[in-house]
């Protein structure tokens, strides 16, 4: 009898591991690879803050570095060179999937991928700048995280006119090269600053001097204050931006709440630690196997698998005007 409990033992461990459920927990545990294109320089606070916050959601996930997960980093410091270098980079590396903070970082992967999977963050008007085809069903090998709602303008514009004196003039200051979504802003801005009685004029700036130029150019109007677009070269240059609003005494509001921690006037915008954690959960679906590989995927495989997520909460911040 104590052979055979034995024999029948050592048969249902030869099943088990020859059974499916075996052979998905065997290809669980072996060493996965993500890609990770931030559009933050290395050494900014704040983007290893988002950093830290993708860890986190993966390891709440059981996805931990140097263990089950080997994250490939790369930074591009908002340098369109830099993100299309870092990009085929990455790709070269044949990840298992690929996290790209930013539309610059998504148009830069997807010049040298259409395989790979692809998780984006932070990027305002993905179906404009086609990377998905709708927001309910984006098909092909991009999904994500979009930041941006239309009614966020007035929202900007209603605080804006709601300090003393009211702004009745807005300077939106961005860079044409690296917000690739500026078009869609402005239009939503446009179209929301006659209910607050405000005038809009876009502000093209492309480094520090430019930023204090227009500074200083607008601070000789009356009434003018700043609205500073989400996207990565502001996010980059923040800290020269703050101090060029102070320095001319202009209103200004921000997209983030780091930029009120560095000294900055208002904000109103989306929360991108949160983001980064919610993108975490579809960087585990892929890893996990949740979408089958080889490629070319199906799209609507793709779609029903990940769905999309829409936008992020929003989150508003002031300081005192001193």
């Amino acid at each position: 009898m104590d052979m055979k409990r034995r024999e029948f033992i050592a048969l249902i461990a030869r099943a088990a591991t020859a059974s499916p459920f075996a052979a998905h927990a065997q290809q669980r545990d072996r060493m996965r690879r993500l890609g990770v294109l931030m559009g933050n320089h290395f050494n900014d606070p704040v983007g290893k803050a988002r950093a830290a916050a993708l860890v986190q959601g993966l390891g709440a996930l059981d996805w931990h570095g140097g263990d089950n997960l080997r994250i490939e980093w790369r930074w591009a410091g908002a340098d369109p060179a830099l993100f299309q270098r870092y990009a085929a980079e990455l790709v070269a590396l044949s990840p298992d999937v690929i996290l790209a903070q930013t539309s610059p970082a998504v148009v830069a992967i997807r010049r040298e991928t259409k395989t790979i999977p692809v998780v984006f963050v932070t990027v305002t008007d993905p179906v404009g700048r086609g990377f998905v085809a709708s927001l309910a069903h984006p098909g092909g090998n991009v999904t994500g995280f979009s930041d941006f709602d239309a009614p966020m303008a007035g929202k900007w514009m209603g605080m804006l006119t709601q300090i003393v004196p009211p702004v009745a003039r807005v300077a939106v200051l961005f860079n044409p090269a690296t917000a690739l979504q500026a078009g869609l802003m402005l239009r939503a801005i446009e179209d929301a600053a006659p209910s607050f009685g405000v005038a809009v004029r876009p502000a093209p700036v492309q480094d520090d001097s430019e930023i204090e130029a227009v500074m200083a150019e607008f601070a000789g109007e009356e009434r003018c204050g700043v609205l500073v677009l989400a996207e990565i070269f502001t996010w980059v240059h923040r800290d020269a931006i703050i101090a060029a609003a102070a320095r001319h005494r202009l209103p200004a509001i921000y997209y983030d709440r780091s930029f009120v921690a560095a000294g900055g006037l208002m904000s109103y915008g989306f929360d991108p630690a949160e983001l980064f954690q919610r993108a975490a959960s579809y960087v585990d679906l892929i890893l996990k196997g949740s979408i089958v590989r080889p490629f070319p995927w199906h799209s609507d495989q793709w779609a029903r698998s990940l769905g999309f997520a829409r936008r992020s909460r929003s989150n508003q911040s002031l300081a005192p005007l001193v």
